[in-house]
């Protein structure tokens, strides 16, 4: 009797403390891991993981990159905010003043930004200023000689042509300005609610190669259809997806970005920016999201990855000797040079560039059609941007996604940056001083992301 109680009490017991190893003392799951437990490892549709570009933005890119932003070069952008929206006339302009632009004084920009293009020897600019004049003018004038008429016919086929991903500005508008990006931030501003959701849900409803019967997860209209969204992502080809998660990953980047420089406190004494937690839990949080934030995360890597290839296969572009970054400043010219030169060749030694070869392969006419769908989606956004109420957003948009098109335009031109000639003006590829300003800053905004991403996870780690 004895030993059968024994038995029992024994037994309890160790019933009792299973029940204490399974109970409340069990430490509960981070709001870090919540975040980034999913996003580790390989990328899909890559060869490479969420780790090695960590180490690789964070510590031998990210300080480079940002002083090279910070040269006069790279922080003037011209832009025409006073564009009309063409898809729809009912917006409400952001009246907050964290929405507002402050443009340049004539006399801010240097002069050698203003003057024109500068960027390859004397002798060659003389010849692309005297095309840029005739275009202008919208004819071929014969009394040029026939050097420059035919580099005037040459000139207009390359802004006509089918590989610009962008619609841009005329930057002889008299509403074109120049406007300094390191006095104009990207941060929060305040703009939220229907019109900015609006311009978001146009993007991807309208955009994405999307169905109208299949409905985003976390759509109001979606009722739990989050798995069907997925099955029909994973159906698509490659270059559909891939153009999702692009427009995913710019979203997801821009979010970190507004998270990250979050208005804390408005006195009439300061303002102070900083990481706002919460806000970036509303986001990217595992449980707040329904798994949608990691998944936002891991396509904002996927960004980066197609950024940094674009940069890897440019390099050649800005090796030419008569390249330049000119400003005027003769010695602060070439050290920028040396400095963009440095960073390109740091970014070409990146272990696990993404492989775009599988890109618009097959049956030729097929890829033709889909590249063109492509990039005529991809313009679409570009006008969207013109839509958005928040003169900043529209500002940092416009930008960001000019930069991106400029990295597919790269991507999708392997050959004509193969047959470049190594001086003098390149006809057949080329790129215009916005777009090198475009493309560099908006890699600076996903570097920066990922470089967030990382004082997120130190926040988050003690949080539950």
């Amino acid at each position: 009797m004895g030993r059968r109680w024994g038995f029992l009490i024994g037994f309890l017991v160790a019933v009792g403390l299973l029940g204490l190893g399974h109970g409340e003392q069990q430490p509960s799951e981070t709001a870090a891991q919540r975040c980034f437990c999913q996003v580790s490892g390989y990328l899909d549709d890559c060869t490479c993981d969420v780790e090695t570009i960590d180490k690789f933005n964070n510590y031998r890119l990210f300080p480079r990159l940002q002083k090279l932003l910070e040269s006069d070069y790279f922080r003037y952008y011209k832009v025409n905010l006073k564009r009309p929206c063409p898809f729809w006339n009912d917006i409400n302009q952001c009246g907050r003043r964290d929405c507002a632009v402050k443009p340049c004084h004539s006399d801010e920009v240097p002069d050698g930004i203003k003057s024109a293009s500068y960027k390859y020897s004397e002798e060659a600019n003389n010849l692309i200023e005297e095309c840029e004049q005739a275009e202008r003018l919208g004819a071929v004038d014969e009394s040029l000689s026939e050097e420059t008429q035919k580099a005037v016919l040459q000139w207009t086929k390359h802004d006509d042509s089918s590989d610009n991903f962008c619609e841009v500005d005329d930057i002889q508008s008299p509403d074109a300005e120049y406007v300094d990006l390191l006095l104009n931030p990207e941060r929060y501003t305040g703009y939220k609610g229907p019109d900015a959701w609006k311009i978001w849900n146009v993007i991807y409803e309208e955009n994405c190669f999307k169905p109208q019967t299949i409905k985003r997860p976390l759509n109001p209209l979606a009722s739990g259809q989050e798995n069907t969204f997925y099955s029909w992502l994973e159906g698509l080809c490659v270059e559909k997806r891939a153009f999702y998660r692009l427009i995913s990953g710019l979203h997801a980047s821009i979010n970190v970005h507004l998270s990250a420089r979050y208005l804390l406190q408005d006195t009439w004494l300061e303002k102070k920016w900083g990481h706002n937690i919460t806000e970036f839990q509303q986001r990217f949080d595992g449980i707040l999201t329904e798994g949608e934030g990691p998944r936002r995360l891991k396509n904002l890597y996927f960004l980066y990855l197609i950024e940094l290839r674009a940069l890897s296969k440019v390099v050649p572009f800005f090796e030419r000797p008569d390249f330049q970054l000119f400003t005027g400043n003769k010695d602060q010219d070439a050290e920028n040079k040396m400095l963009l030169l440095e960073i390109l060749h740091e970014i070409k030694s990146f272990p696990l560039h993404f492989d775009e070869n599988s890109f618009f392969a097959g049956n030729k006419k097929e890829a033709n059609k889909l590249k063109e769908d492509f990039r005529l989606h991809f313009r679409n956004i570009s006008r969207i941007m013109d839509c958005v109420g928040c003169l900043k957003c529209r500002l940092w948009g416009k930008l960001q996604t000019q930069g991106l098109g400029t990295a597919l335009k790269i991507l999708f031109s392997e050959k004509l940056i193969a047959n470049m000639p190594e001086s003098g003006p390149s006809y057949e590829f080329h790129l215009t001083r916005q777009e090198i300003v475009s493309l560099f800053n908006a890699f600076g905004r996903i570097s920066t992301s990922v470089k967030e991403l990382e004082n997120f996870r130190n926040l988050l780690q003690n949080i539950h």
